[in-house]
C-alpha cells in the first residue's frame, strides 16, 4: 500500500511511503520511507515530490509498476503545477526477489503542448495480458483554465515504461475541466469513470484508448450521483461491475466536498448509470474528510478500497466527535466465489 504525508500547505506532499502485509491484511509492516523517493530540490529555490502513487502488477516481468504525479513545489510548500513544465507523471519499480525499489523515472511523452503537463494521479491503470500498459492521464490545456483527458499506451519491460501513443480526448470546459481518470476493463469493455468540480463522468470504449462520449454519472432513477470534486473508483467481480464514490446529500454537508462517506453500488453496464437499491456505506463518516483514494483487486475472492481520513490543522489536529482520528482505512470487499474476471 503506497501512503504520502501531507504537510502544512495545502496540498503539499511528502515522497513516497509504503506499507506491506503478508497475511492479507492482518498485520502490517511499516510504514516505510524510500530515502532515493524522497522529495528533492529543484533549481530556482523549488523542490519537488511524487505522490498520488498507484502501485499495479504487472505480471509479465514480475514487478510492481508505481505511477504517480510529480509536482513541484516553492519554499513555502505551494504548488506550481500550474506553470508548464511545473508537473508531470512520474514511475518507479519494485523488484519483490531483493525488495528493492528503483528511484523515480519521468515518463516521457512527446513534445507537443498537450504533454508539457500531463499527469497521473490516483488512476487505476490497467495492464493487458501481453503486458501493455493503459495510463489514464489529465493534462493542461495551454492558454486555458481547462484541463482535459486522455489515456495513454505504454510498453514496460521491467524497468522502463515508454509512450506508443494515446487515445480519444475528452473535455468539459467547465470550471477547471476534467481530472483523475480511472480505467476498468469488464465484460469485454473498458470504462472511464472522471473527476469534475460539479459532477462525475463516464465514459467507454472497446479498445481502451478510443472512447464513446462520456456522461454524467447518474443513479437508474436519474438523479445525479452527486460525486463533486473527487474521484471514483472501480471494483468488479464476475457477476457485476461496481463503482466505489462519495456523494453529497442532507446528511453530510458538515464535510468538504461531501467526501465522507464512500459508497459501493453496482453498475448498469448497459445504460451507464448506477443502481440505488444496491448502494452500500463502504467506509464511514467519522467527521472528516476521505475522498481521494484507492481501489485494487488482491485476490480473485477479494478487492481493496484503501484511504485516509483527512485531519489537519483546520481540526486542530484532534479526533471529532464521530471518532475521526487520521485513521488510514482498509476496506475489504469479500466476493463470493467462483471469481474468474
Amino acid at each position: 500500500m503506497t501512503l504520502c504525508r501531507h504537510l502544512d500547505a495545502d496540498d503539499h506532499y511528502s515522497g513516497l511511503w509504503y506499507m506491506v502485509t503478508d497475511d492479507l491484511g492482518v498485520t502490517w509492516k511499516g510504514p516505510y520511507e524510500v530515502e532515493h523517493m524522497k522529495a528533492r530540490p529543484e533549481t530556482g529555490g523549488l523542490h519537488s515530490s511524487v505522490h498520488d502513487v498507484t502501485p499495479v502488477w504487472h505480471g509479465k516481468t514480475m514487478r510492481v509498476l508505481a505511477v504517480g504525479g510529480r509536482t513541484l513545489y516553492d519554499a513555502a510548500g505551494k504548488h506550481v503545477s500550474g506553470e508548464l513544465g511545473k508537473g508531470g507523471t512520474a514511475y518507479a519499480v519494485y523488484d519483490p526477489k531483493p525488495d528493492r525499489w528503483s528511484a523515480w523515472s519521468a515518463l516521457e511523452l512527446p513534445s507537443e503542448r498537450m504533454f508539457q503537463n500531463c499527469r497521473s494521479a490516483c488512476s487505476q491503470l490497467h495492464v493487458k495480458p501481453d503486458g501493455t500498459v493503459l495510463v489514464p492521464v489529465y493534462y493542461q490545456k495551454v492558454g486555458t483554465p481547462f484541463w482535459a483527458i486522455t489515456v495513454l499506451e505504454c510498453r514496460f519491460d521491467g524497468v522502463r515504461m515508454r509512450y506508443v501513443r494515446h487515445g480519444t480526448i475528452l473535455e468539459e470546459d467547465t470550471d477547471r475541466g476534467l481530472a483523475e481518470p480511472s480505467i476498468i476493463f469488464h465484460g469485454g469493455r473498458y470504462f472511464l469513470t472522471i473527476r469534475h468540480d460539479k459532477r462525475a463522468y463516464v465514459a467507454d470504449s472497446r479498445d481502451g484508448l478510443f472512447y464513446q462520449p462520456m456522461k454524467p454519472w447518474r443513479f437508474d432513477d436519474g438523479a445525479d450521483l452527486g460525486s463533486i470534486n473527487t474521484q471514483q473508483h472501480w471494483v468488479r467481480h464476475t457477476d457485476g461491475l461496481f463503482l466505489c464514490y462519495t456523494s453529497l446529500r442532507a446528511g453530510n454537508r458538515n464535510i468538504a466536498r461531501g467526501r465522507a462517506p464512500i459508497y459501493i453500488a453496482r453498475v448498469d453496464t448497459d445504460k451507464l448509470h448506477v443502481l440505488r437499491s444496491t448502494e452500500q456505506v463502504l467506509i464511514p463518516n467519522r467527521g472528516l474528510m476521505l475522498g481521494n483514494f484507492g481501489a485494487a483487486e488482491v485476490t480473485r475472492d477479494e478487492s481493496w478500497v484503501t484511504d485516509a481520513e483527512f485531519l489537519w490543522y483546520s481540526h486542530g489536529y484532534k479526533p471529532t466527535e464521530q471518532g475521526g482520528n487520521g485513521s488510514v482505512w482498509v476496506a475489504r470487499v469479500m466476493w463470493p466465489a467462483p471469481n474468474r474476471v
